[in-house]
């Protein structure tokens, strides 16, 4: 087995330096899961909005066609990204 204490290894750790590290692919990821996080809590709170009030007493289905349609179009204008700024 190696032994990882060898000059190598200590070498090769004293020669990093913080913040190098290509970090695109990381900050991409990241993007990628907020925006599908965000996109996708919208899509639920619109069918489960819309299937209340199908299937509640008296609702209907244009109704609920309805009120997820309003939340669709008020939540895209809330969760819509505006313009991010580098740090």
């Amino acid at each position: 087995m190696a032994d990882p204490h060898t000059a190598d290894a200590h070498d090769s750790h004293d020669a990093y330096a913080r913040g190098t590290q290509e970090i695109s692919e990381q900050v991409a990821t990241f993007n990628l899961f907020q925006g599908l996080t965000k996109w996708g809590s919208l899509a639920v709170a619109a069918v489960l909005a819309f299937l209340t009030v199908w299937f509640m007493p008296g609702g209907s289905f244009i109704a609920g066609f309805i009120v997820a349609a309003v939340l669709l179009v008020g939540g895209g204008f809330f969760l819509r990204s505006g313009k991010s700024e580098a740090h």
